[in-house]
């Protein structure tokens, strides 16, 4: 990722949940995290920026008892009344890479003052990004043709 490689000293723990309920304590849901091993996974104290291709507020309300309730922060969909290239609905819902940097680095204290050029360069990269569907009504090149990298 772009911003990872701006500031090696950023630590990103990126966490893949598969079973929303788990958000949940085991005193609501069977499959729910209780809060040390929550606390594990989200921290108690720094910001937790969560992608969730859904209704925001649907995390919310799974997680309004954890300690670190206040410090999560949800992107998801929004409604826009319409449908344009794949990619483009995630930059619309600010699900996209670029959004989800932007994110980061306003959530992380003092990082926003550090790495200026790295936030020009992810608005522009939207910038380009708007201009480009707008005009060919496809995704650029560099996203429809982006693979999966091998891990070695």
């Amino acid at each position: 990722m772009l911003l990872h490689a701006a500031v090696p000293d950023l630590k990103i723990r990126t966490v893949n949940v598969v079973d929303l309920l788990a958000l949940q304590g085991p005193k609501v849901h069977p499959h729910g995290l209780d809060d040390a091993r929550f606390d594990s996974i989200f921290t108690q104290d720094r910001p937790v920026i969560f992608a969730y291709h859904g209704y925001p507020y649907l995390i919310h309300r799974l997680t309004y008892r954890r300690t670190n309730h206040g410090n999560i922060h949800v992107r998801g969909f929004v409604e826009e009344g319409t449908t344009t290239t794949p990619f483009d609905m995630t930059v619309l819902n600010e699900l996209d890479r670029y959004h989800l940097a932007l994110e980061a680095i306003a959530r992380v204290p003092d990082l926003a003052e550090k790495v200026p050029d790295v936030v020009a360069d992810l608005h522009a990269k939207l910038d380009e990004h708007r201009a480009f569907v707008r005009e060919r009504g496809e995704d650029m090149p560099e996203i429809q043709n982006w693979r999966w990298a091998r891990s070695s």
